[in-house]
């Protein structure tokens, strides 16, 4: 089995959020052990309306994502670079 975890942003025009996000979250995600892979970036611009910054973690269980999801670095990131810059989020959560 497998959990996949996958979310999207559009930030604020003018942000700089989603170049510190891929910053911040590269650096937390050899600190969480549960994770099987992990890709975050910016949007690629090929096609027009796409959101800006999005992220795909894969976890062994749900239990791994819950690590992740409620790492204190994580939590940090969320706090202090995504939410003050938030325009919107979807996410996914694929199980099995």
């Amino acid at each position: 089995m497998s959990f996949t975890h996958i979310v999207v942003f559009s930030f604020n025009e003018g942000s700089d959020a989603g170049a510190r996000a891929e910053e911040a979250l590269n650096a937390l995600a050899p600190l969480v052990p549960e994770l099987r892979e992990f890709r975050c970036g910016p949007d690629a611009r090929v096609s027009a309306g796409n959101a800006d910054f999005g992220i795909v973690a894969t976890f062994e269980d749900v239990a791994g994502y819950e690590v992740y999801r409620d790492h204190p670095e994580h939590q940090r990131i969320i706090k202090e670079i995504l939410v003050p810059n938030l325009a919107a989020r979807t996410c996914v959560q694929l199980g099995g």
